[in-house]
């Protein structure tokens, strides 16, 4: 199964590719769009990576909620490009709570985002730190390879 996790913000919208084969997590590929509130872009560079990678699912991060309502807007209208990406490639959309994430890949709901870094990196047996937003956004995606396999269990 691939597995695109994407992390959404209105600047940098990371994504983070993996697959799972039997209890393995493997990393196909993982990047950042920089999209300078330009949403098409988002848009288009989800589009071929999602057509170059053929993920069969995606896994996206929910709303964070901060104090700052502007961002909070911003963040939400990312996200719906990305979600419209999955629905027009018809893949089935997953949505984890950052806190969930975290839990997750570190194993503490509060985890900075140089602990998910390291985390992600030793998971996926990176030669490199992912930088933080296709870090994050590889952190979604096995959030949900682990899910899966959780439920997989039952």
């Amino acid at each position: 199964m691939r597995i695109i996790g994407i992390d959404p913000g209105s600047l940098i919208t990371g994504y983070g590719i993996i697959e799972m084969e039997g209890h393995k997590i493997i990393h196909i590929s993982h990047g950042e769009i920089k999209s300078k509130s330009n949403f098409s872009s988002i848009y288009d560079g989800l589009l071929e990576i999602i057509s170059k990678a053929m993920p069969g699912e995606m896994a996206i991060e929910e709303v964070f909620y901060g104090k700052n309502a502007k961002s909070l807007i911003k963040q939400g209208e990312a996200r719906g490009v990305a979600l419209l990406a999955g629905e027009k490639c018809h893949l089935p959309v997953y949505e984890y709570s950052p806190l969930a994430i975290k839990q997750a890949i570190v194993g503490y709901g509060r985890a900075d985002k140089k602990q998910v870094q390291h985390m992600v990196k030793v998971i996926l047996n990176l030669s490199d730190v992912p930088p933080p937003d296709a870090a994050d956004a590889l952190a979604v995606a096995i959030c949900h390879a682990h899910s899966v396999w959780s439920w997989s269990r039952l």
